[in-house]
């Protein structure tokens, strides 16, 4: 399968993890400087600040912010997803701030699967409800 550059950019950080506490894991760290809490450690939640650093790998401007839900004004909007595309998900509530975001992979069933960061404290794939998918979002690129 041929994946977008960003996908397989994603694809090289798998087994990126949180250190145990007392310890920081500088390469989360080094995602963090693409965002709004750069010099922050790998407790913070990471997320999107892995895309944001995925992005710009791949020559590609991210949203600049650690908050999952800044992905809902990026790029353009797709109806359907498509692989490498941006998924944003709520978390706990679905007006809420919360939330999270990773590169889509596939679905089955009612299950969505995400390539991202901080997924069980680690860079990799994982899946979540379909119901939580507040949008999928392809980056401007011509």
């Amino acid at each position: 399968m041929t994946y977008a550059n960003w996908v397989t950019i994603a694809k090289n950080e798998i087994g990126v993890r949180v250190f145990a506490e007392g310890k920081s894991n500088s390469r989360i760290t080094e995602y963090h400087e693409h965002t709004n809490i750069a010099g922050y450690d790998d407790k913070a939640a990471w997320c999107s600040s892995f895309l944001n650093w995925v992005f710009f790998r791949s020559g590609i401007e991210g949203t600049g912010s650690a908050l999952a839900r800044s992905w809902l004004e990026w790029g353009e909007p797709l109806s359907t997803p498509k692989v490498g595309c941006v998924v944003i998900l709520e978390r706990e509530n679905p007006t809420g701030w919360m939330g999270h975001v990773g590169l889509y992979l596939t679905t089955e069933g009612e299950q969505i699967f995400l390539l991202g960061g901080n997924q069980l404290g680690e860079v990799r794939e994982h899946f979540y409800p379909v119901s939580t998918v507040l949008g999928y979002r392809w980056p401007n690129i011509k």
